[in-house]
């Protein structure tokens, strides 16, 4: 039943087979052209994989991970390898805006035209955001890639190493026909524990919209075919004759093939016990989710001061649950052209604030030195004033010690007296 179900997904998932053209293939840097180690083309051959087989990649955020899948012969598809993610930023949750530092969930197409073997992040090749689910929600952003460097400001870092082991997959894949691959990107493995801790989660309703394509691969083995009608994604389903997906649109009447509709509703029937089981169940506590469009927003708008160069907090604001916004005290700029440049121009400002305030200082120190003279010479004028319309005074001294200075006093006088007299007495013949 599942190789039927597997041939099936193979006509469903309608992968290109159409060769690539040189232009699109050539002109790679160096590291571009690294081939795969001996070990992982030997356990793709052990799985019935070739070289240039189809391949596929899903990520996952919580667990840090990014997987490499590739078809078999049966058109099935495996495992081949599994690399821990170097950086991915943002929290759990879809991209919403520019800026926002989200790395995107949801499902997207890499063409070869996405691969840029001469990236300033080693090697990298763009995801294909915004996809049209996410334009028909009026979700916005560019240049979304997986990248060396181990960097990451809404992308998916890896180190120079790994990327150019997983650039190699796609590169191999386009080389033996295929025209675009599938990257699939979740917050965490879709299990029922994960989705039971995630329940009550503002982004649960977009996670149990993927959670549908992710099970169509968990069953099928085959990427699912994608489509997006309504504003939500749909998964394996044929339109009627000439009928088309209309994203903003409403959905047309769709068929799917009845093995695989029985094979999804046994699965749903398994998910659905071990879900309420786990509701029950003390899990691990939840890791923190972007509070939709709102947070998205603060964000943005923290990365475009931060882009002109300003001087932010160091990491980006966070959206509390109360509605608060919490940002970290410690604050700096980018160190980027646009960083130094605004770095001067506050320089400056702040010089020319500094002189004048000098200047305005050393006006105020003349006003209040003018106002201190002036205030020094009136107290002078005062003082003088007041001591020439002082009154004299007279000691006053006790009579104790006042007794012998008036006796001599007294006796000099008497003596003048007596002389006088006597001088007198001798002119008139007395």
């Amino acid at each position: 039943m599942f190789a039927k179900l597997a041939r099936t997904g193979l006509v469903i998932a309608a992968i290109g087979v159409a060769g690539c053209t040189d232009s699109s293939m050539k002109d790679f840097a160096p590291q571009a052209n690294k081939p795969l180690p001996d070990k992982i083309l030997a356990s793709m051959k052990a799985k019935g994989m070739t070289r240039t087989s189809p391949v596929m990649a899903r990520i996952f955020k919580e667990e840090g991970k990014l997987e490499i899948w590739k078809a078999k012969t049966n058109g099935r598809y495996d495992l081949v390898a599994s690399y821990d993610i170097c950086k991915w930023s943002g929290k759990l949750g879809p991209k919403y805006t520019e800026g926002d530092r989200q790395a995107p969930e949801g499902f997207y197409t890499v063409r070869p035209a996405q691969m840029n073997p001469r990236s300033s992040y080693h090697l990298a090749f763009n995801i294909g955001y915004p996809n049209a689910y996410d334009r028909a929600n009026g979700r916005t952003g560019s240049h979304l890639m997986v990248h060396g460097a181990c960097s990451s400001s809404g992308c998916y870092s890896m180190t120079d190493a790994q990327i150019e082991q997983i650039y190699a997959f796609g590169r191999d894949a386009f080389q033996g026909g295929q025209t675009e691959f599938q990257i699939q990107a979740f917050p965490f493995r879709m299990t029922a524990a994960n989705m039971a801790r995630y329940r009550k989660d503002p982004n649960y309703e977009f996670w149990k919209m993927l959670k549908v394509g992710y099970d169509n691969f968990e069953i099928t083995k085959v990427p699912p075919k994608v489509d997006v009608c309504e504003k939500r994604y749909v998964f394996n389903q044929v339109a009627a004759d000439g009928a088309t997906f209309d994203p903003a649109g409403a959905c047309p009447a769709t068929t799917q093939p009845d093995s695989l509709k029985s094979a999804f509703n046994a699965y749903q029937s398994t998910y659905e016990a071990a879900f309420n089981g786990a509701v029950k169940s003390s899990v691990p506590a939840p890791k923190p989710t972007i509070a939709g469009i709102k947070e998205a927003s603060i964000v943005s708008e923290w990365s475009k001061k931060r882009a002109r160069g300003e001087r932010v907090p160091i990491d980006p604001p966070s959206f509390n649950a109360d509605g608060s916004v919490t940002e970290t005290a410690r604050m700096g700029r980018i160190d980027s052209p646009a960083g130094r440049k605004m770095a001067a121009l506050d320089a400056e400002k702040a010089a020319k604030q500094k002189a004048e305030e000098q200047r305005l200082a050393a006006i105020e120190a003349a006003k209040a030195e003018k106002e201190a003279a002036k205030a020094q010479a009136l107290a002078e004028k005062e003082a003088a004033k007041a001591a020439a319309e002082m009154p004299v005074v007279t000691a006053t001294v006790a009579p104790s010690e006042a007794a012998p200075a008036v006796e001599t006093q007294a006796a000099d006088a008497e003596s003048t007296a007596t002389r006088l007299k006597k001088r007198l007495l001798g002119m008139f013949g007395g």
